[in-house]
């Protein structure tokens, strides 16, 4: 979830924000209904009562929405705009819009349910000729220079380890990718195509594609680079190439396991993958260098590597493993069983104590935990 600060950096972004206002000025009418998916602080929503709209839902899952409402009143627009607290997926609307607004990316376009949200917002909620923002995003790779970012990597365990060899730590985070930004004269190779979003008909959330570059700078390459363009409206849109682009984005720095030294001519392949695990991106990325015939170096790398899991841990996710509550789920179970609508947070947090009393000394201790189970879980 994103703080109010994350929200004020997004619209402070120029880059970013005056590309939306000139999209939004674009395709939105006078008399236009139009949803808002993702509004955060509300920023859209109200860009889209200016230009004219007759109705805008805003739809946000975070409590910022009721600091939205505070500025939708402080604004006129209080009676323009209905806001639904609650995940798009999860809401049906009374109309359809005529343009449905979003920017449910992280660094990537790659973040959680972001591709299955508008696949399911373009089916339920957008009207027949309808517009959506953004409309497209173009994902590019390209073969990089980048000492400062490597180190962020590997410093910590190389020059900071007090004598004792943590190799161990060293390659787990060179199975991660990190934000980062390098300047355009960094890229070792020219940038290519990965993977293309077309939001008016993007239906799989998952990317996987071969990449092949020249070498056309000698260097260190240190990693992958993975950027966006957008296209937000026709003709509306800007890069986030190195060099450029707005600032809350950034590109991603999938880093090799060692520095290669690479001269002109020498070629690289690679396989760039993007599949989503329930909640999150598993990312891979194999990659070989070759000078002529001769390999110079292979990679084989994964998310998959970068997360620490133990033999115990493992066990409990093996297809075969028969679970058994412990103690803090048949906490859960307890809580969750008795949400029927029947008795109060307060008799609630009474039983509790009551059942668990070894974790609950207090009253207060067990109403903070039904309260916090009610606010995720109760309608």
């Amino acid at each position: 979830m994103y703080s109010v600060a994350s929200y004020g950096s997004m619209m402070a972004d120029q880059v970013r924000m005056e590309t939306y206002v000139q999209a939004l000025r674009q395709s939105v009418k006078p008399g236009s209904v139009v949803l808002d998916i993702g509004a955060g602080t509300g920023i859209c929503a109200l860009l889209a009562c200016q230009l004219g709209a007759r109705r805008v839902y805003a739809v946000e899952p975070n409590d910022a929405i009721q600091i939205a409402r505070e500025i939708a009143a402080a604004n006129g627009y209080a009676d323009r705009i209905e806001f639904i607290q609650d995940l798009s997926t999860n809401i049906t609307l009374p109309e359809r819009a005529d343009v449905i607004v979003s920017d449910l990316r992280g660094v990537l376009p790659f973040l959680g349910h972001h591709f299955a949200s508008i696949a399911d917002a373009r089916r339920r909620h957008l009207a027949p000729g309808g517009v959506l923002i953004p409309q497209h995003d173009t994902m590019w790779a390209a073969i990089v220079t980048a000492p400062k970012l490597y180190a962020e990597f590997v410093e910590p365990w190389e020059q900071h380890n007090h004598g004792f060899n943590m190799q161990a730590a060293r390659k787990l985070v060179l199975n991660t990718w990190s934000k980062g930004r390098v300047a355009a004269d960094q890229l070792l190779t020219e940038a290519k195509p990965w993977a293309e979003l077309d939001y008016s008909t993007l239906e799989s959330a998952n990317v996987s594609a071969d990449l092949h570059w020249n070498i056309t700078q000698p260097g260190d390459a240190h990693g992958v680079l993975v950027w966006f363009d957008t296209v937000l409206a026709d003709g509306v849109g800007f890069s986030n190439a190195p060099g450029g682009g707005a600032a809350v984005y950034g590109s991603a720095m999938f880093p090799f396991l060692k520095p290669v030294a690479v001269q002109i001519g020498d070629n690289v392949d690679a396989r760039l993958s993007a599949n989503l695990i329930v909640d999150d991106y598993l990312w891979s990325w194999q990659t070989t260098i070759r000078q002529q015939q001769a390999v110079k170096a292979e990679f084989r790398q994964s998310t998959f590597f970068g997360t620490p899991l133990s033999p115990s841990q493992l066990r409990r996710r093996a297809s075969e493993f028969s679970p058994s509550l412990n103690e803090d789920g048949r906490i859960v179970s307890f809580i969750l069983g008795r949400m029927a609508g029947e008795i109060s947070l307060r008799e609630l947090a009474d039983q509790l104590l009551t059942e668990f009393p070894a974790r609950f000394p207090t009253h207060r201790a067990a109403l903070a935990k039904v309260g916090q189970l009610s606010q995720q879980f109760s309608r």
